[in-house]
């Protein structure tokens, strides 16, 4: 058998509800400068148009591995149907309503594989589009040569994935063999990218690659938005990872990082009307410093059961907005 001369690459696209972005999404993957690409798609139980959409380009285009799953397993699950069946040296995780460039794939596979075998994933700067596809704002601030304006976390980036969001999900690229030692993703939580960031960060190595690979879509309805929204589990998710980096930290200054975190979800708690979850922060948090005043406040108001929420949510769809950029993600 013919060896490949480049490596291939598998492109894992889970689908939920995103008939009007899918085909997109196909089209971008197909329209590759890179020859050497597995897709495998998986619909994960979607109540829309969208398996119609999938089966209606699979016949024109049938060169894909298709899923389709009776009910939603959830994301990391589904993602990890695709993983088990990877063939890819690479795999890069797509969202349904997410587009590549036409030179993503060729130029990421340049890039990895110039590094060393140390490196697990590869992430760049993004453009992000709203529902009906207008550019609204870059990831990352850009020059007029494209480049990023501020220093990009690059190599061991453990203590700055604890420190704050700054990595576009859906640019990564990752190395295979490094996502199956870390087991896929883990299927007990809601979402992949803060588990994925503390697990492989802290074993692999990080790059940035300075360049806009992929145009990322701002949908009201997606799975960030309903952090606040009780009972939605997403902060329950959070705190499982916390207590993954309480174990994994190596030294205090990663300790002082990750408190500030614990910091943060703790009011979130309280926007969200967590109230219990709150107080298992606050018991995380104890084993690393003293919360201080400041958080025992926030935590005295978590006690009283002060239903804040409607006015957050208030607050975060009609006030905040006035001030903040349309695309931008909090």
């Amino acid at each position: 058998m013919r060896q490949l001369e480049k490596p291939l690459v598998t492109v894992i696209l889970t689908a939920l509800n995103q008939e009007k972005y899918i085909e997109e999404t196909l089209t971008s993957v197909f329209y590759q400068t890179y020859p050497y690409i597995q897709l495998i798609v998986i619909d994960n139980a979607s109540t829309d148009g969208t398996r119609s959409v999938i089966e209606t380009f699979k016949a024109k285009a049938p060169a894909f591995q298709y899923i389709q799953n009776p009910f939603n397993v959830g994301l990391c699950k589904a993602f990890n149907q695709g993983l088990l069946v990877a063939q890819g040296k690479y795999v890069i995780d797509l969202s349904g309503d997410d587009i590549m460039i036409a030179d993503r794939i060729e130029k990421q596979v340049a890039c990895f594989e110039e590094l060393s075998s140390d490196y697990g994933v590869i992430f760049s700067n993004a453009t992000y589009i709203n529902e009906q596809g207008r550019k609204l704002n870059n990831h990352y601030v850009i020059d007029r040569n494209g480049k990023s304006l501020e220093k990009i976390p690059s190599g061991d980036v453990y203590k700055n994935v604890l420190e704050k969001y700054f990595i576009c999900t859906p640019t990564m690229m990752m190395r295979t063999e490094s996502l199956n030692q870390l087991g896929g993703y883990d299927e007990s939580l809601l979402f992949e990218d803060f588990d994925f960031w503390v697990r492989s960060s802290v074993r692999f190595k990080y790059f940035y690659q300075d360049e806009i690979l992929t145009l990322k879509r701002v949908l009201s309805g997606s799975l960030s938005s309903h952090v606040y929204r009780k009972g939605s589990g997403m902060l329950a998710s959070y705190y499982a990872v916390c207590n993954k980096a309480y174990d994994l930290n190596r030294d205090q200054r990663e300790f002082d990082l990750l408190a500030a975190r614990i910091r943060t979800f703790i009011r979130k708690c309280l926007y969200a009307q967590e109230f219990e979850l709150a107080l298992r922060f606050r018991r995380l948090l104890n084993y690393i410093e003293n919360p201080g005043w400041q958080t025992e406040f926030i935590v005295l108001l978590c006690r009283l059961h002060l239903p804040v929420n409607f006015a957050y949510r208030f607050y975060i769809k009609n006030l905040r907005k006035a001030f903040i950029p349309e695309g931008f993600s909090f």
